[in-house]
């Protein structure tokens, strides 16, 4: 069930947040263009020894798989899936259509990655409605215009928002009503919780915690005896509905930037190159489309043992020009701060100070070689779906390999 008895009538003048998660969105968008893969295990990735699976229908989950997971072994619990290389042009293409009908409705509005947004809608409700009325508006507007689907959370901060957009998924909605963000969160349990994943899941029942209303019982200085101040503080909030979702406030004249919770801790540095590789292609595609080059790149990691989110960055002298360079950096990025073996929960990837993308730059200054990538890169902008599947490929290996000579 979903708490939304009453929000449509109670008053307004509090916060609202809008949290729209667009449904497995890489396969959404395969069917769409190909609807004999509708109702079918529909796995996006190429089976190999360095690809992970990018994202997956709801009939292919239901076996096991998930994103990040090799596609060796989404093969073995899936053998009868259907296998598709990365439309990452496509994608982005369709990602820009929806932020862009869902920006006519929103005042503020934070992309978190190329099929995620959190949109505040405070005060919205004399200009649009009620906000169920208007989450249906969208949701329809969606399904009509772009021929794939989206589900919705609603409530008084992000966090709950987030989790609301899952209730129903796909295609769904849910309205917690403010004062009920305690019931909910008890009705979801400790394993729906967004952002604890299954290794922080396993330490919080290794302490005896069974429900959020377990936690709810110890103080702060408690929890924080037993975990991490990191993961102690993420609790003691979490389990009383306060908001835990941490996303930098984004404009277009100053970051553009994308990032993905693992469902589980991810250990293995080609699973952690693919990923990188796939947000570099995401905000180098964004990047061509707003007509922006960065100056910084930035890199936020969680651990998955301790909870504990850093961010570094790199700013070079030359230009960023490119999805090498990008990725290059955020490899380098990782290394600084990753030990093998060490889990990570999360990872996000930002494209920081960003400028003109259509000034001139002064040749003579710069390699006149990451020109040549970025031309390479517009030109893929431009491909069909086999061709940038091919070039994506070939780059994440000639990366990859450099790195071991």
């Amino acid at each position: 069930m979903c708490y939304d008895v009453n929000m449509a009538e109670q008053k307004t003048d509090h916060s609202m947040f809008f949290h729209v998660d667009l449904d497995a969105f890489y396969a959404s968008v395969e069917m769409r263009e190909h609807p004999e893969y509708r109702g079918k295990p529909l796995i996006i990735g190429v089976v190999g020894p360095r690809a992970v699976v990018s994202t997956c229908s709801y009939e292919a989950r239901k076996y096991g798989v998930h994103s990040a997971m090799p596609t060796v072994m989404a093969h073995k619990l899936c053998p009868n899936g259907i296998f598709v290389p990365g439309n990452y042009k496509l994608y982005t293409a369709v990602s820009k259509e929806v932020m862009s009908i869902i920006r006519e409705y929103a005042p503020s509005m934070i992309q978190i990655s190329i099929d995620e947004a959190s949109l505040d809608m405070t005060g919205t409700t004399r200009l649009f409605g009620k906000p169920r009325e208007l989450a249906m508006t969208m949701k329809d507007r969606i399904k009509k215009e772009v021929g794939i689907t989206m589900s919705i959370g609603i409530a008084s901060n992000r966090f709950i928002a987030k989790m609301a957009s899952d209730f129903h998924k796909p295609d769904g909605l849910c309205v917690v009503s403010k004062g009920k963000e305690q019931v909910f969160i008890d009705t979801i349990g400790l394993e729906k919780l967004w952002g604890l994943g299954k290794s922080g899941l396993e330490r919080v029942k290794a302490r005896g915690f069974r429900t959020p209303s377990d936690v709810r019982g110890h103080s702060l200085e408690d929890l924080n005896t037993l975990f991490s101040p990191s993961l102690a503080s993420y609790l003691y909030n979490a389990t009383r509905g306060l908001d835990c979702f941490y996303i930098g406030q984004e404009s277009k004249s100053h970051s553009i930037s994308t990032e993905t919770t693992f469902i589980e801790d991810v250990k293995d540095e080609n699973t952690l190159c693919q990923v990188l590789l796939n947000m570099s292609h995401e905000l180098s595609s964004r990047a061509l489309d707003e007509h922006v080059l960065a100056r910084t790149v930035c890199l936020k990691l969680r651990w998955g043992e301790d909870f504990r989110t850093i961010t570094v960055q790199d700013t070079p002298v030359d230009p960023i020009l490119n999805t090498t360079q990008i990725y290059e950096l955020s490899h380098k990025l990782l290394l600084s701060k990753w030990k093998k073996g060490q889990g990570i929960r999360l990872i996000g990837l930002c494209l920081a100070n960003l400028y003109n993308g259509d000034k001139p730059i002064q040749d003579s200054l710069f390699n006149e070689d990451e020109h040549k990538k970025r031309q390479l890169d517009k030109i893929a902008h431009a491909l069909s779906e086999k061709g940038v599947s091919l070039i994506k490929a070939s780059q994440l290996t000639s990366l990859q390999d450099q790195k071991k000579q």
